[in-house]
């Protein structure tokens, strides 16, 4: 099991075989309202020979249509049933559309998709391989879907935003302290940190660093990847080599 941050909510999950990537964002310039922080790990190119892609929402920083349109035609696409459709527009050719609580199995990985709440159509998946649960949770805020994700999948790596803008995007310190309780993950992995509002009076002085903090303070046993552009975590890396603080 490897977990590489590429960039914001774009991750590469290797694990039973497969190589699996979130999210696929891989422009420079962000938007009119969010410019990205920094630049991704790597180009479209090096990760365009991928088993699968999970897309979580079609918004600007999760789905990159010349990514799409390099991958092989073969390559599954996984998307929101509901706005499928939409993914399809931006490039995706071999595009499957899933619905909550739906699973599907590709080679060794289980994929589920569950319930995800934002400002669109939204979905997070559970991935399950050789008795290990890891959940990309894609853009949410906390609901009560998952007290049952923590029920039915007892997920043991969690990859979830843990800060958030004025404007609120997805939870934040408050929301992730909450589903780190809920969840109780062994290692969380924060996400959804490679933007930021153009306009200085959105921003916050949330950040991965004070999450980490308020998550101690409370005692919680969760170990925290804090990963940069580049950086991976693996279930065989050594403790001193985890990213606990920024």
């Amino acid at each position: 099991m490897k977990i590489s941050m590429i960039g914001h909510s774009t991750v590469l999950i290797e694990m039973g075989g497969m190589r699996i990537l979130t999210d696929p964002y891989f422009g420079l310039g962000g938007n009119l309202a969010y410019a990205r922080i920094k630049p991704p790990a790597c180009e479209r190119g090096e990760m365009k020979d991928v088993n699968l892609v999970l897309v979580s929402h079609n918004h600007f920083d999760h789905t990159d249509g010349p990514f799409f349109r390099q991958i092989p035609s073969a390559t599954p696409v996984i998307a929101p049933s509901k706005t499928a459709w939409v993914t399809k527009l931006k490039g995706s050719k071999n595009l499957i559309g899933m619905s909550p609580w739906q699973p599907r199995t590709f080679g060794a990985v289980e994929v589920t998709a569950v319930p995800a709440w934002h400002s669109t159509v939204t979905h997070g998946y559970v991935l399950r391989s050789g008795g290990t649960a890891v959940y990309f949770t894609g853009d949410t805020y906390y609901a009560d879907f998952l007290e049952r994700i923590a029920r039915e999948f007892k997920p043991q790596i969690v990859l979830m935003p843990v800060a958030t803008f004025r404007i609120p995007l997805t939870m934040g310190e408050k929301g992730a302290l909450k589903a780190a309780r809920t969840l109780s993950p062994k290692v969380i992995i924060p996400i959804h940190l490679g933007i930021r509002p153009r306009a200085p009076f959105l921003r916050t002085s949330q950040s991965a660093g004070r999450f980490i903090e308020k998550l101690r303070n409370e005692g919680n046993p969760a170990a925290v990847a804090y990963l940069h552009e580049g950086e991976s975590w693996s279930d065989e890396a050594s403790a001193d080599k985890m990213r606990t603080a920024s």
